[in-house]
């Protein structure tokens, strides 16, 4: 359990922030179809990510004359990053002396990699290996899953972030007309229900301070090329960009 700094975009940045996904977006034909965050809600560890193939790539967007900061930091940047076996990357932005438009400082996607500061070109670095998927990207699925659920149920969503290491998941405005929270986890198969964590009462007692009204979820996860032929059957892995079944029946 850690706690987790919430900062907002600023009004500027915020414009910043939209052409920096433009631009990203339109470096594929057909626009990126994958993205991972592309809203501008805290909090932060990167600004943008999204899925090309089999890498992922999460994003820090920088004023190059350094007017101008982004919420969050390169240290959260990396952590994501390394979290989920994918790219850390810069994209580096520049205003337009006429017009004041936000534009990209460099040619191309424009991407340096946030520790050797070379060109990153995304297109190049997909493969056709099949990479297993983390458990940050495991948590961050299940996380979109309950989102989604308590969206359907009428119910507004204050935040949420799919760091493993961090509880709880999702605040939301519940039936006590107040912020409620809920703690998630994965579990994979051939096991369909996943355990509450043991330090449920010191989530319970951190939380207090806003709500102490607190939700349980259980995400359990299987690929759809599982045979389900046997008990003793060995679990496919779920890889990064392929199928897999959800089980999910609702907050405890």
């Amino acid at each position: 359990m850690h706690n987790i700094e919430i900062q907002e975009m600023t009004e500027e940045f915020l414009k910043i922030w939209q052409s920096a996904g433009i631009h990203l977006n339109n470096q594929v034909e057909g626009g990126i179809q994958s993205w991972l965050r592309a809203h501008p809600y805290p909090p932060f560890l990167e600004h943008l990510s999204f899925r090309l193939g089999n890498q992922l790539f999460f994003i820090r967007i920088e004023d190059i004359d350094g007017k101008i900061h982004g919420p969050g930091s390169v240290r959260g940047l990396l952590a994501v990053a390394e979290g989920n076996r994918g790219h850390a990357c810069l994209l580096p932005m520049k205003k337009k002396f006429f017009g004041g438009e936000w534009v990209p400082d460099r040619s191309g996607w424009s991407l340096i990699d946030a520790k050797t500061k070379k060109p990153v070109d995304p297109i190049s670095l997909v493969t056709e290996e099949k990479i297993e998927m983390t458990p940050w990207e495991l948590q961050d699925m299940a996380v979109q899953v309950v989102k989604d659920y308590l969206e359907k149920q009428g119910y507004q969503i204050i935040s949420w972030q799919g760091n493993p290491e961090v509880d709880p998941a999702i605040w939301f405005v519940g039936n006590s007309k107040g912020p409620e929270w809920v703690v998630i986890r994965t579990i994979k198969f051939p096991e369909n229900q996943a355990p509450r964590p043991s330090n449920w009462q010191a989530i319970a007692n951190q939380c207090s301070r806003m709500s102490r009204i607190g939700h349980f979820a259980s995400v359990a996860l299987v690929s759809t090329n599982q045979p389900f032929q046997s008990q003793e059957e060995q679990a496919v892995p779920l890889w990064r960009g392929h199928a897999m079944h959800v089980r999910f029946t609702g907050l405890e």
